[in-house]
């Protein structure tokens, strides 16, 4: 197992800022993240193989296959 990253650690992997990373978490549009136990102050950690997955799956041939 990789080791987990942070979201500015994260955020190159996927190629978008940590702002935007942030962003899409809070509307369940990007990657999976793992957040460690602590409420409200826990981290939010990445693990590589979940940004490769979610790279994979939106990987297309053509604007058409894109569904909104």
């Amino acid at each position: 197992m990789d080791e987990l990253l942070d979201t500015k650690s994260a955020a190159p992997r996927v190629g978008v800022s940590a702002g935007t990373l942030e962003n899409w978490r809070t509307k369940g549009i990007g990657p999976k993240f793992i957040k460690t136990a602590n409420g409200r102050s826990g981290k939010v950690l990445y693990d590589p193989a979940d940004i490769e997955d979610w790279k994979s799956a939106n990987r297309f041939q053509s604007t058409s296959q894109v569904v909104a």
